[in-house]
């Protein structure tokens, strides 16, 4: 189930199943330009970099953001007819995947204000449920997602830390539970040895950042 997946760095993720997908490419070490659907979170530097973008998308990529970022990608010349805007509590097909979105917001700071409508994904493919969290704390929206792989932040100050990371994941239960948002701007690599070590046993964690 893991196969394909892979935490870039930070908050950047990359899963190659039947399609090539991209969630906020940030610091990207090199031009891909594989991505069939590129994701956006919401419009901070470290989740919406144009030049990360740039080396991940080629002329069919499928860009897919809030509704408030949509002015930045005409601006900078992304073809409008491959941008797709969507809100929280949506549910599309694009292609061959499944996308719902969850909104992504604090609850006890002021980073990601839930009016922002900034969101996190559920994606479905090949029958497997990947969420996404983005910027979030503990949510009454998040808290009833239904997943097989949740990635989700523990580097706290901006989002959740570690331990409320792992009271999200032992209330949805998923599969395997992946950390990220951590290593750089916020949180350690000891951040994600504890909070492997607060996951039930039933929830496989998987520590992939480089």
């Amino acid at each position: 189930m893991l196969e394909g997946i892979e935490v870039l760095y930070h908050s950047s993720i990359k899963i190659k199943k039947n399609k090539i997908v991209y969630f906020d490419p940030y610091n990207i070490d090199r031009d891909y330009n594989d991505a069939d659907i590129v994701f956006i979170t919401h419009d901070h530097y470290d989740h919406y970099s144009e030049n990360d973008i740039d080396k991940v998308i080629n002329k069919s990529s499928v860009i897919v953001i809030p509704e408030g970022l949509l002015e930045k990608l005409l601006k900078k010349g992304y073809n409008k007819e491959l941008i797709i805007t969507l809100k929280p509590n949506e549910t599309k097909m694009i292609d061959t995947v499944k996308v719902e979105t969850i909104p992504a917001y604090n609850i006890n700071k002021q980073f990601h204000p839930k009016e922002n409508n900034w969101i996190g994904y559920i994606i479905e493919m090949n029958n497997i449920r990947y969420y996404v969290a983005g910027d979030t704390d503990i949510t009454e929206e998040n808290i009833n997602v239904k997943c097989d792989i949740a990635m989700v932040p523990i580097g706290g100050t901006y989002t959740m830390n570690y331990k409320e990371a792992a009271e999200l994941i032992n209330t949805i239960k998923p599969k395997i539970a992946i950390p990220t948002h951590y290593g750089s701007i916020v949180g350690t690599k000891q951040d994600a040895i504890e909070f492997s070590k607060l996951i039930y046993p039933t929830v496989k964690c998987e520590i992939l950042m480089k």
